[in-house]
Parts: C-alpha cells; structure tokens; sequence
C-alpha cells in the first residue's frame, strides 16, 4: 500500500483537521516509476563571503551582486570579496533599484544613489520620507505613505512639490510600489492603484481607474513580482491577511486553510515586517515568504502538475521552528546567492549538502491518515523508498519515525540507519510497526547528515477483521 508524503494531516483541539507541510524537504511532481513525485532535501547553504552585519537588501547592476549589510552599502565579488561602498543607514529591509546610470537604495527614510564610483544622497526637503522607490521611464518615485513623488527627468536629485501624486482610492497609507509591464503598482494597506505615464506639465502618472484591486498590502515588503504578475501578503478590509496574486483587476487566493491558519497565528505588527520575494530555478516557480520564525514556500509550477496548491517550510533548525537563514536571493555570478538575516554571512545555494553554512539541520515530512475502512490493521513493515548513499563521507545518519492514533500525541520514535557514503541499494524499513483501531498518521524526520530524497512510503498492512 502506497501512502502519500507529499504533506501530512494532523489534528488539533478544535476539533479540525490539520495539514503539515514539509519541512527543509521540497516537493518534486516528477514521475520516475516508483511513484508520480518526490521529497527532495532543500538547498544547502555554503558559506561565501562575510559582510558587515546582516543582510537587508540585494542587487545585480552591471554583472556586479550590491548588498546592504548592516548600515553599509557593499559591493560583492566573484572571489568572495566584500567591499563596503558607503554609509545608508537605517534597520530592516531596504528597496534597491536601478536606471541606465545610477544603482537607488531605499533606507533609513532617505534616497540614496550609487554611480559607480561615489553614494550619494538626495536632499531635497520636497521629497519627503523615503518608505519605498522605483525607477520607471526615466524618474524616480518614491512614496511617503501619503504622497507619491518623483524626481526631475533632467536632475534626479530635485523633486517639484507641484508634481505630487496620490492614491485617493481609499484613506489607507501607501505601502509598497512596483512596476509590471512598465506600469506602477501603489499597494495601499487595503486597496491597490495602477498608474500609467502619460507625461504633461504636473505629476505625470494618471490612475487607471479598471484596474484597481480592492485589497493590498500589509507591510512595505510583504509584495514582490511574481509569476508574471505580483504576489501580495495583505487583505481588503475586515479581512484576515491572506497570500494573493493580481489578476486584471482583481484577485487570486493562493493561500490554502492551513497558511492562513499559520498567518493568523502572527500580530499584524509581525506581519507588516515579513518579506517576500521570488526565485525561479530549475522548474520550480517558488515565491518565499519569511516569517520571523520560519519561511513558507509555495511552488507555482509544482501546483499546476499537481492540481493542488504545493506548499513547504524553511527553516535553519535541527527540530521546530527557527529563522530561515538564506534571504534576498539573486542570480549572481552564475549561482544563486544569499545572505544571512541574522549575522554577515553570505552564501551559496547547493545541492550538493543540505547543512546551513557548515551547520547541521533537521528535516521532517507527515502523511495522510492511514484508514482501512473501519477494519483497523496491522502494519508488518513500513519502507522509504529513497536514493541512499548520497551522505558526507564518515556520516552515519539516523531516519526517525513515529506515529498518532489521534492526530495529537505522537509515540516514542523508532530510529533506522539510513546508510552510509556510497550505501546505494540501502533500504530504509521499520518492521512490527504496532495496530491501529480506527485511523492512523506517521511522521518521519531526520538530520542533513541523511542527504537522501524520499520517493514513496510503501506500508504491509494486515487487517484486523
């Protein structure tokens, strides 16, 4: 009997039926006759270059990866080298962009610009507080939450207070700007307004009234491009915050009964700090939403060949929940690089391990409930069917399983060797794995040390009548 693994249900007090999502596993919709899809470990994160002090922002100008790191605006190298460029200020994460001849960085409430040789800073009282910028067809716009303002077409350090914009389609602040197919996305906090250049004398961007959306942003970061459109953390009003993308004009849930349940388990003040952004590698359409204690993942790609909403969690963590610690992810210098939220590390994807800068991680992944129609059984054996022998050298890891009649409390752990380097043909079985009366649901986990992708449970039951 094949059971599914792709995600797990539990139970909780209420009473409701739970999903539990992969944790550091991701899941793979590829058929490879043993089963139509996988669990393959997440990325490793080897250590490239340290910084001084923790990643807030990231850019690719001209072939060169641009990082804030701290206070500081650096300028990472194919070697590994980091030179710190200038002084931007501020905490949290920052907005960088770039025209034909200047890199802008949003922080500390202020615009500042990097040409290539010297970071300057626009001074221009008109311009405001800096809450967030873009470049589009030639100015700068940036908003203060209330006003949207842009910079002189001939001088992007003056900024005509005659040339204000507004998004008036509701009292709510202006939280982040994005530009898509050469229009500017204002996210209010519960609405969100497309602008389009139509140039003239006075502020240059008219309201395309058809396309407004009536929900928005919750935190100025909490929305990135995506999929070709853009993805949003936020909610119309009187609604609970919820995961959406933008489709002409209105919206598309992406969130599932289970993430909502996990967003609502965060303040609003908590949420308007998360970030999202995106990644598209190898087939997979993920877009990363980090939270302050773990990072959920949805897969477009994977949702679409499996009909349902693919969904899995980060986490830089050997057991529970802990800070994802790989953020503003670009493609740079051929690999996809990353840095660390927490300290000034910056490092590189690899699948090659799955430890966190040399650290080890734990994974962890539940199944559907095991129902024989109201017979019970008796389960002889249970078996992974992995690809073995992929662990470090002199590694001899352990694979953990455990199981609940209520969805609630779990039992004691049985552990199995889940073989050695170069083990290949390992298979990885428990056998007199217990009864079960009514209904039942496993649950299995391990460190990186086990480097192995999962392919199916296969389970021997025996009914009890």
């Amino acid at each position: 009997m094949q059971i599914p693994i792709i995600n797990g249900i539990y139970t909780d007090e209420s009473p409701d039926f739970r999903s539990s999502y992969p944790r550091n596993m991701v899941p793979v919709p590829k058929p490879q006759g043993i089963s139509k899809g996988y669990l393959r470990p997440g990325d490793g994160i080897k250590l490239f270059g340290t910084g001084p002090g923790p990643t807030r922002g990231v850019m690719v100008w001209d072939g060169v990866q641009y990082r804030v790191m701290g206070t500081k605006l650096c300028r990472v190298e194919r070697d590994g080298a980091v030179t710190v460029l200038g002084d931007v200020g501020g905490t949290g994460p920052v907005t960088m962009d770039y025209s034909f001849d200047v890199l802008g960085i949003a922080s500390d409430g202020k615009l500042h610009y990097w040409d290539g040789s010297e970071l300057t800073r626009v001074t221009d009282p008109d311009i405001g507080t800096v809450n967030d910028v873009v470049w589009v067809d030639g100015y700068w716009m940036a908003t203060d939450g209330v006003t949207l303002a842009v910079t002189e077409l001939n001088d992007r350090y003056a900024v005509n207070p005659l040339k204000y914009g507004s998004s008036e389609a509701d009292p709510d602040p202006v939280l982040p700007l994005l530009k898509l197919r050469g229009e500017i996305y204002a996210l209010n906090r519960y609405t969100t307004e497309v602008f389009s250049n139509v140039g003239g004398d006075n502020f240059p961007f008219q309201r395309i009234d058809g396309a407004q959306v009536p929900r928005g942003a919750i935190g100025t970061h909490a929305a990135c491009l995506f999929a070709e459109t853009i993805a949003f953390l936020g909610s119309g009003k009187g609604e609970a915050p919820s995961l959406y993308l933008i489709n002409s004009g209105s919206t598309v849930q992406i969130a599932t009964a289970e993430t909502d349940r996990i967003l609502q388990g965060y303040t609003e003040e908590q949420l308007s700090q998360v970030v999202l952004e995106a990644r598209v590698d190898r087939s997979h359409k993920l877009l990363l939403i980090h939270l302050p204690d773990q990072t959920l993942v949805y897969d477009a790609a994977a949702s679409v060949v499996v009909g349902e909403p693919v969904w899995f969690t980060l986490t830089t963590s050997v057991v529970g929940l802990g800070v994802y610690q790989a953020r503003d992810i670009c493609w740079s210098y051929d690999q996809w690089m990353v840095g660390d939220p927490t300290s000034g590390r910056i490092g590189v994807l690899t699948q090659d391990v799955s430890t966190h800068y040399g650290a080890v991680i734990g994974w962890e992944f539940g199944t559907q409930m095991l129902y024989n129609e109201g017979r019970g059984g008796i389960i002889n054996e249970l078996e992974l069917v992995v690809l073995p022998g992929r662990v470090p050298l002199g590694a001899d890891p352990v694979i953990w399983t455990s199981y609940s009649l209520d969805g609630q409390t779990w039992s004691e752990e049985r552990p199995t060797a889940a073989g050695k380097q170069g083990e290949r043909n390992k298979r990885i079985a428990w056998r007199r794995q217990g009864k079960f009366r009514n209904y039942r649901m496993q649950k299995f986990r391990g460190t990186s040390d086990a480097h192995l992708s999962v392919a199916r449970l296969e389970a021997q039951i025996e009914a009890l009548a």
